[in-house]
């Protein structure tokens, strides 16, 4: 059945690829979270472990709501490491870091994420797809507040 939710498919179409973008790098930040909460060590080894469970539950939502938002426009969200390997600007971690040099890869990975909501973000407007523009605002929000944080565990 044909979409009219007052958006031109064009539009939906620019969107949806952004916020495939968007997807894949919230994927990625995910599993690299969730790597960091089972293999961190040292001092901090217990407050990292809880705050990187937090991070990667939060990011698990997130990533169902950016997918359901593609879904919502007509477009299919794409689902595979392959995929997310191609769109994602984030990195892979292959190896275990030490503690300091994950948290600084996190910050590194959520200012990632909030850039690539802020490329996107031109794209929802033009489309007028408040919509996408609210979850993009929220992920920004949430993004910079846990980079934020993030730093301030590595600042003197």
């Amino acid at each position: 059945m044909k979409i009219d939710i007052g958006i031109p498919e064009q539009n939906r179409k620019e969107i949806s690829k952004g916020l495939s973008r968007l997807l894949a790098d919230t994927y990625t930040l995910y599993l690299k979270t969730h790597n960091y909460h089972w293999n961190v060590t040292g001092p901090m080894f217990q407050t990292l472990h809880l705050m990187f469970e937090q991070h990667y539950n939060e990011l698990a939502l997130a990533v169902d709501g950016i997918a359901e938002r593609i879904r919502s426009l007509g477009e299919y969200a794409p689902g595979s490491y392959a995929e997310y390997s191609k769109l994602s600007s984030i990195k892979e971690e292959t190896g275990v870091p030490k503690a300091q040099e994950m948290i600084r890869n996190l910050v590194q990975a959520h200012e990632t994420v909030v850039r690539t909501c802020r490329e996107v973000f031109p794209l929802a407007e033009k489309g007028s797809d408040e919509a996408s523009c609210d979850l993009l605002t929220q992920r920004i929000q949430t993004h910079e507040k846990t980079a934020w944080m993030l730093r301030s565990l590595i600042e003197d």
